[in-house]
């Protein structure tokens, strides 16, 4: 028996980031002028460290990469509620929307998006115990500023090293 194909909808805002009243299918090219939100959720600990996942062997872009949680927030979540939902999903910790400080919006033309980038603090217990998403997500790790920038170093992280060591590490100490 086939089971139905359940599609990621997608609000869609314009450059302003102003709420169109249009979704969007994940997947389908996303009209010109209209806009998405994603979200990089940076997750770190009392001991310094961050929680990194690598994403899977099977990731079009990207596999085996290291990188910080995020995604794209869903139709009628708002940026914070797609924040709390990434990392459940992707590395299985419930985060305390209070705790959450958005450090950056920005909007990213190429990628037709507005970019939001949170930080949340995590108690130090063990969460890796199962991801809702194993299809996306290979391995995470609690990992020091330094072992992030090693994979950086080497080729081996998404994002930026300079967003992380100007913007997310400063932040992480207060």
């Amino acid at each position: 028996m086939n089971q139905p194909v359940s599609f990621e909808r997608w609000d869609l805002y314009d450059a302003d980031r102003c709420l169109t009243g249009e979704s969007h299918i994940r997947g389908q090219q996303i009209p010109d002028g209209r806009y998405h939100i994603a979200v990089h959720v940076w997750i770190y600990n009392s001991k310094g460290q961050f929680l990194i996942s690598q994403r899977a062997a099977s990731r079009p872009v990207y596999p085996l990469f290291w990188e910080t949680t995020g995604g794209s927030v869903t139709q009628g979540e708002d940026s914070l509620t797609g924040a709390i939902r990434e990392a459940m999903e992707e590395v299985g910790v419930t985060l305390d929307s209070a705790q959450g400080r958005l450090l950056e919006s920005r909007r990213r033309d190429h990628y037709r998006d507005f970019l939001d980038i949170w930080i949340f603090p995590c108690n130090d217990g063990p969460h890796l115990d199962r991801a809702e998403t194993p299809d996306e997500v290979a391995d995470c790790r609690w990992m020091t500023p330094e072992e992030i920038g090693a994979l950086c170093d080497a080729g081996k992280f998404v994002h930026s090293k300079q967003e992380f060591f100007d913007l997310i590490l400063p932040a992480s100490h207060g």
